[in-house]
């Protein structure tokens, strides 16, 4: 876990109040351990990655970064329900796993 000053130094020239502002924004949501004080945990410095890419990297306007995370968010999501859904058809009898594989592909019976 790092504080803000420590994530700063992570990027070349992100600085403290761009920080606070993504802060601001719910673009990234650290842990408030105090009035001001936030703990940022390795998936907040992954999405502080993400968004500094997206601003300096590949240099998406402000005004579009919050679609484009939403969007990003919602790729993630999705992932995460397909492998617990097939994570759940694993555990299927063989043939319910082939009827389903059957499905998935748009074969009629």
């Amino acid at each position: 876990m790092m504080q803000i000053e420590t994530v700063v130094g992570l990027f070349p020239d992100l600085g403290h109040s761009e920080l606070v502002s993504w802060i601001e924004q719910s673009w990234v949501q650290p842990e408030i351990i105090d009035a001001g004080i936030w703990q940022f945990h390795d998936i907040d410095i992954a999405r502080v990655r993400l968004i500094y890419d997206l601003r300096r990297e590949i240099g998406t306007p402000e005004d579009q970064v919050p679609l484009v995370l939403s969007l990003l968010d919602q790729v993630y999501e999705l992932r995460s329900i397909v492998k617990a859904v097939s994570r759940a058809v694993m555990t299927l009898p063989p043939e319910s796993r082939d009827l389903v594989a059957a499905a998935l592909r748009g074969e009629d019976d």
